[in-house]
């Protein structure tokens, strides 16, 4: 059966996270469906990664095996067309799920296995005013931030090290020790982007590192309280989980 290897961009804000859930609209689920549609026979989508409900991407990636070969624009169109059109697609989900590029790969490449690094991407937009476009595409925060004193922070981070005080109480990794390749923080106007790249990130790091530099950004931490969350080993002494609204999942090396 023929690999093809798509590369993915979605709103995540109506679902409820990448993997299949029964009864409840999912990213995985939604590209299963299609391509079933597409080719007449279940197909399994395997993802890079788990987003969770409300994150979005601009280019996830998964790879399906077909029951024959087609054409890679082929399989990019036909599943966009049952994406959109699909029986099983509700109103408020058109068009929030696209196939950006599909191409034939070989039997042994994984979406998941093969991957040598996941790039995010944090949007906070910093200003009073309430969010009107952005809604639901970044975290505002009223509050004024720092930014260089948030990148400043960040380095403590990055490298290898215990992420216990980064992730979710329920994360299901094997171990909390991962390698943080990078975490840049830098400011256009009102947006602050948080930039974190590694081979691969436990569950909710990425806004439990993002809700803690928004403590630094703000004056209530300092330096050293982040290397004192990361000593401590122990999710309590963290800072809080920032909201999923700003979070994209942006690349994943191979």
């Amino acid at each position: 059966m023929p690999r093809y290897k798509l590369t993915i961009e979605y709103d995540g804000t109506p679902y409820c996270g990448w993997q299949k859930q029964d009864n409840t609209p999912t990213i995985q689920g939604s590209i299963a469906a299609a391509c079933q549609q597409f080719c007449g026979e279940y197909i399994e989508v395997v993802g890079a990664g788990r987003t969770d409900s409300g994150v979005h991407a601009t280019a996830q990636v998964a790879h399906i095996d077909l029951p024959k070969d087609f054409e890679p624009f082929q399989v990019m169109q036909g599943i966009n067309f049952y994406l959109f059109n699909g029986a099983n697609t509700e109103e408020s989900l058109h068009n929030r799920i696209a196939i950006i590029d599909a191409e034939r790969v070989s039997d042994d490449f994984s979406a998941r296995f093969s991957a040598i690094k996941r790039h995010y991407l944090y949007r906070i937009i910093n200003r009073r005013s309430r969010l009107g476009l952005e809604a639901h595409r970044a975290w505002h925060v009223i509050e004024p931030l720092d930014e260089k004193a948030m990148h400043a922070a960040a380095q403590i981070l990055v490298g290898h090290h215990d992420f216990t005080s980064f992730r979710d109480t329920q994360c299901q990794a094997k171990s909390p020790v991962k390698t943080l390749d990078q975490l840049d923080i830098s400011r256009v106007g009102e947006e602050i982007r948080i930039i974190a790249s590694a081979r691969s990130f436990l569950h909710h790091q990425v806004r439990n590192m993002a809700g803690t530099l928004a403590l630094v950004g703000k004056g209530k931490w300092q330096l050293h309280d982040v290397q004192k969350a990361l000593d401590a080993r122990d999710r309590t002494q963290g800072g809080p989980t920032a909201p999923p609204d700003g979070l994209y999942l942006t690349r994943v090396d191979y």
